[in-house]
């Protein structure tokens, strides 16, 4: 079953004022809707990534899943949010930077990310499938929606090899697809 982004803003500032006062757990939602990358690419970082880094700061990572190349640019709510967390934690650089809180230095998983987003989702009474994936929908969604992105500079961006890939990931709604039939040509 596929999962679906979070459309409303106001849900996702609710999520992030819930969330303030758990900053691991805020960084993990900061990254996840700002950066289109995977979760478990995002759970592959470690403290010395985003250490000193400063907005505009460029990580290259490859994907776990295509091998492919990345990077995340560190936009202004990622610093602040990285920061924050940093500063309530004595991780040392090799740590893994959504350390699981079993064993020494493990990170934790795409399916506790899932959990996670579950949780968050419920508190909010959202009704819909929600999971790990729903951080990546969430920022093609509002990057198509909010800022007016084409779609083939998204489908660049996710690193997908179809456009078929992509057009699962635009949350197009119905009223939208109506939308367009008033439109006077």
């Amino acid at each position: 079953m596929k999962v679906e982004p979070f459309i409303e803003l106001k849900d996702i500032k609710s999520i992030k004022r819930m969330l303030k006062d758990n900053p691991r757990d805020f960084l993990l939602f900061i990254m996840g809707i700002n950066s289109g990358l995977r979760a478990q690419d995002l759970l592959e970082l470690r403290v010395r990534d985003i250490q000193d880094v400063k907005i505009g700061s460029r990580i290259s990572l490859r994907e776990k899943k295509t091998g492919k190349e990345n990077v995340l640019i560190i936009n202004h709510e990622i610093k602040a949010a990285a920061d924050a967390y940093l500063g309530t934690t004595p991780a040392e650089p090799e740590h893994y930077l959504f350390k699981s809180r079993k064993g020494k230095n493990y990170p934790l998983t795409t399916f506790a990310v899932t959990k996670y987003v579950k949780t968050w989702a419920a508190a909010l009474n959202l009704k819909g499938n929600f999971g790990a994936h729903t951080l990546r929908k969430t920022w093609c969604f509002h990057q198509r929606k909010t800022y007016g992105v084409s779609w083939e500079v998204l489908a660049k961006r996710l690193n997908h090899s179809s456009p078929s890939i992509t057009r699962r990931y635009l949350g197009i709604q119905e009223e939208e697809v109506e939308e367009i039939l008033l439109n006077i040509i």
